[in-house]
């Protein structure tokens, strides 16, 4: 994935509604992706942060407008000074 630049901590807009697709775990029944959808980035990046098992990270990308974030970049924005929302300490 090469660097988008207009996503630095700093300038990313956390206030943006985001999509959040997840795989189920390879080799389950009804596998396939699933989608859920926040009022703000900053919410999609909490609750894969603090609700996913680290585990199935690799699995899952966040869409907010035409930008996708892989799981690197979501732990990434989750740990920048800018992240707007208070963290339980998961990481």
């Amino acid at each position: 994935m090469t660097a988008l630049p207009q996503l630095s901590s700093r300038g990313f807009d956390f206030d943006a509604p985001a999509g959040v697709f997840t795989r189920s775990a390879h080799g389950r029944r009804g596998g396939g992706a699933k989608y859920r959808r926040f009022d703000s980035a900053a919410e999609a990046i909490r609750y894969i942060i603090e609700e996913v098992p680290s585990p199935l990270w690799p699995g899952i990308t966040v869409e907010i407008d035409d930008e996708t974030l892989d799981h690197r970049r979501i732990l990434e924005l989750y740990s920048s000074g800018s992240y707007p929302l208070s963290r339980n300490g998961a990481q």
